[in-house]
């Protein structure tokens, strides 16, 4: 069995604090991480589609924030991924796990 898994880039816009609501709002996106989403029973063939269709439920864009998809990729259904990985290295327990997503 497979699962998708999704991975994101998070941006904070360090202009957004200084807006007033009036007029122009310097821009300054900054990457700060991103996250790990993972759906279960994928259809294989489907990949793409899965990944369109699940897009307004991970993807954010407002003034101050935004999460856009980087990549995706079928991985094996007992796989952890690299944050989960290093938990276990470093932590020795998983305390944040992939988000999981239902399809």
């Amino acid at each position: 069995m497979a699962k998708l898994l999704i991975t994101t880039q998070v941006y904070e816009n360090y202009g957004a604090h200084d807006w007033d609501g009036v007029g122009e709002c310097p821009q300054y996106w900054k990457a700060k991480g991103g996250s790990d989403y993972v759906v279960k029973k994928i259809n294989v063939n489907k990949v793409t589609d899965t990944v369109m269709a699940l897009r307004g439920q991970i993807e954010q864009d407002n003034q101050a924030f935004r999460e856009t998809i980087i990549g995706w990729e079928i991985v094996g259904d007992k796989d952890l991924t690299e944050f989960e990985k290093s938990q276990l290295e470093y932590e020795g327990a998983i305390r944040y796990p992939a988000k999981e997503l239902a399809w």
